[in-house]
């Protein structure tokens, strides 16, 4: 008996989800068409902030409304706008136990334009010990909901200022983090920062196709259509990030299986399609997004993250970040049993690539919220480079990824299987 082609076998085994024919939707020239024009120099890079952003923003939403997508909560445009702050640290001065402070030695997450921190004004105090793991016992502080002090020992002098001269973007709110770098464990201080506040606006992309039966049940498709925008010339004279697999492979997924599910109509959860800004920034539209849903009614999310090219496994396969941490991962591979694609745990582990996309912020309010990839992290030498662009892309082993997520979903979005939950206690 002669083996069964993926495609063959993909489109036997949807015969009854829809009558729809998958290759014909989702195939190598869908696919590249829409990869081509989010990856082209035209779009510069697709910096936030900059010009070039809209127009790839503008191009998403013609695609969901080519779609037939609605809206997300019935907005007029399918872009969801928030604001950011930068700000620009003017005087700063500290004492600790009547000591005083190198401005160096001090940062702070806050969108107030003057800080007081002493003992009488109400800030819980933190602490990153000797010997913890500063990355992740920043990025837990970095979240707290309350005004913070974090001490810092000072043997993590090496990784204070990369931090502190960052400049990154914030969210307004009313808490303030503010960081210092000691030796001590002080009895007494009084820290005060004055700064500039600077708005800048950015939209995620979001449209939506309502459920049946579980309407009020969500289904999420996402991608980052934000790169680097353009650098120093390389060797090559190429000053342009195209960002062709990171991550217009991932968008262009989204806009494929927005397409497919459209005509397919067998959803009976609501499936929204989401193009996300500023991941390259911190993840900051996957945050805002987030923080509109209520995570309970979340069923899953599928984060599609460099497809471009293929795994370590080869074609027709690709790896779940946090494979154990829900059941997800299972039930996408009993849908696709006979068709030879294959999903794998992640490979790179110490990479801790769970926590580093656009799953991570519903992942850790217990939503089986996974990244979908092939990215050779290891070997891979375009990774934020120029030559991130579409002659380094598979638009054949592309295609069948992406049809393998609209098969292996199926059960999910007709509402027959539910993922189970993300132990959030469990994250860091």
């Amino acid at each position: 008996m002669r083996t069964l082609t993926i495609t063959a076998a993909l489109l036997l085994a949807t015969a009854s989800l829809s009558a729809q024919d998958l290759d014909k939707i989702i195939n190598p020239a869908a696919v590249e068409k829409v990869e081509r024009s989010l990856a082209s120099d035209d779009m510069q890079g697709r910096k936030p902030f900059k010009p070039s952003i809209e127009k790839a923003a503008d191009y998403i939403e013609s695609q969901f409304k080519e779609a037939g997508l609605q809206t997300f909560n019935g907005a007029k445009s399918y872009r969801q706008p928030f604001s950011m702050f930068v700000t620009k640290v003017g005087a700063i001065t500290a004492t600790l136990d009547g000591q005083p402070i190198a401005k160096e030695r001090i940062f702070a997450i806050s969108t107030s334009a003057h800080l007081t921190v002493d003992n009488n004004s109400g800030y819980e105090v933190a602490y990153i010990k000797q010997g913890q793991d500063y990355r992740q016992e920043l990025s837990r502080n970095m979240r707290s909901k309350k005004n913070t002090l974090v001490l810092v020992d000072s043997s993590f002098a090496s990784n204070f200022p990369r931090m502190a001269n960052s400049n990154r973007p914030q969210f307004q709110s009313d808490r303030s983090i503010v960081f210092v770098l000691t030796s001590t464990s002080p009895k007494t201080y009084s820290i005060t920062i004055d700064q500039e506040l600077t708005e800048s606006k950015l939209a995620n992309v979001v449209g939506v196709i309502p459920g049946k039966s579980k309407k009020n049940e969500y289904v999420i498709f996402s991608g980052h259509y934000d790169h680097l925008g353009i650098g120093k010339p390389d060797a090559k004279g190429d000053s342009i990030y195209n960002g062709a697999n990171d991550d217009a492979s991932g968008v262009t997924a989204v806009i494929n299986l927005a397409h497919y599910f459209a005509k397919a109509k067998v959803n009976e959860r609501t499936l929204i399609f989401v193009a996300f800004t500023a991941e390259e920034m911190g993840g900051f539209g996957s945050q805002y997004f987030s923080n509109q849903m209520d995570p309970a009614s979340v069923m899953a999310m599928f984060n599609i993250e460099m497809i471009g090219t293929a795994s370590k496994w080869g074609p027709n396969s690709a790896f779940i970040t946090g494979y154990e941490k829900s059941d997800m991962a299972k039930i996408l591979e009993k849908n696709l049993t006979g068709t030879g694609f294959t999903f794998h745990p992640d490979p790179y582990p110490d990479q801790q690539l769970f926590y580093r996309s656009d799953n991570a912020t519903l992942a850790r309010q217990g939503v089986p919220a996974h990244t979908v990839s092939t990215f050779e992290i290891d070997v891979d030498k375009h990774y934020h480079t120029p030559d991130d662009d579409i002659d380094h892309l598979d638009m054949k082993n592309m295609a069948a990824i992406i049809r393998s997520i609209a098969l292996s979903s199926r059960t999910i979005i007709e509402g027959k299987d539910t993922p189970t939950r993300v132990d959030a206690t469990q994250l860091r």
